[in-house]
């Protein structure tokens, strides 16, 4: 396999939120720091050209995971390493030099947008930060982005209000596109949009993929626009990863516990298949990453847990080939929970 284009090792990003409860505050109980481990020691390759889909339930860490590969939030510990230089630890003179080839699309596309700027100041401004282009030359360039998107240049003096949810998001696209990045990274891009809005978007995203040999990270809760849109899915629960797998394989025979009940959550539109088909419905709540479990952090919630799923903190280990999982009850030689006691 070729090198990746990414390489995560042991990311972490943790929130000191000073110590103690307000209840110790009141009392003048010990001051016990409260860390919120969002990322917690994660290890990921993103290779090019590819789509690697990043799923979990709300609070996971997905949107953390991805803004600290960019820097936008400072990460604890581990690497980032792109094309063998570690974006975790350069100055910042060094990591603006390589933020030309990694951009972000936001979730809400509104709130990325400033308001007081023109589309046209918008989407020129990664020209204006890396010093690409100016002049007449810049101004060709937007058109040519806006053109792109799927938007007319004439809307280039228009501000952000006075357009729709998903012209926004094209135009969040543009920016994106505009320095000519190499990598990235798709915060829910599509969750505040229409139905059929998300699939313009969508479909734009994969047009540009192959027209510019783009590598997307694809953050998203829903699990339909990731197996649309994904080469690969990363699974996570609780700020670590619980399984990566190639899309396909990984809904055709999931492995983790986690990741089955998340599957089976998806509505299949074949009402034959869908009355038939058994819901795996997870009992109790997220644990506090401020206070995760010990061992492995889903076993409050796993039907399959046993005593020693309490005091072990599952690697993410080959299962299948390409196929990776984090659990002490499965192996190469027994890979599939279901057909244990």
């Amino acid at each position: 396999m070729t090198q990746p284009l990414l390489s995560v090792r042991e990311l972490k990003v943790h929130f000191n939120l000073g110590g103690g409860t307000a209840w110790d505050r009141i009392t003048g109980g010990s001051a016990v720091p409260r860390i919120v481990r969002a990322v917690d020691g994660v290890n990921l390759d993103v290779y090019q050209g590819e789509t690697l889909g990043l799923v979990g339930e709300s609070g996971c860490g997905k949107s953390t995971f991805g803004r600290a590969l960019l820097r936008l939030i400072e990460p604890t510990g581990g690497e980032v390493l792109f094309r063998g230089k570690d974006l975790a630890h350069l100055s910042y003179r060094q990591l603006r030099k390589e933020r030309q080839h990694l951009q972000m699309i936001f979730q809400d596309p509104y709130a990325s947008l400033n308001p007081r700027m023109t589309v046209r100041e918008i989407v020129s401004e990664p020209l204006n930060t890396f010093r690409l282009l100016k002049g007449a030359a810049r101004d060709e360039r937007v058109r040519e982005l806006m053109e792109t998107v799927g938007l007319s240049p004439r809307f280039s003096r228009r501000y952000p209000h006075e357009f729709s949810g998903g012209q926004q998001q094209r135009i969040g696209i543009a920016r994106a596109l505009a320095a000519s990045p190499d990598f990235i990274v798709a915060d829910e891009p599509i969750s505040s949009l229409d139905v059929s809005i998300q699939a313009q978007i969508m479909n734009l995203m994969e047009r540009l993929q192959r027209e510019r040999n783009l590598t997307y990270l694809f953050i998203s809760h829903d699990l339909r626009a990731i197996r649309h849109t994904s080469d690969r899915v990363a699974v996570m629960y609780l700020g670590k990863l619980v399984e990566v797998a190639d899309a396909k394989a990984l809904y055709n025979e999931p492995l983790m516990p986690y990741t089955k009940a998340l599957i089976s959550a998806v509505p299949i539109p074949d009402p034959k298949i869908e009355m038939t088909r058994k819901r795996i419905v997870l009992e109790g709540d997220v644990p506090s990453p401020i206070n995760p479990p010990p061992g492995c952090r889903f076993h409050t919630r796993c039907p399959w847990m046993v005593p020693a799923c309490k005091e072990v903190d599952p690697p993410l280990v080959e299962i299948m080939p390409s196929h990776f999982a984090a659990c002490i009850r499965i192996s190469p030689e027994q890979p599939y929970i279901d057909n244990q006691k």
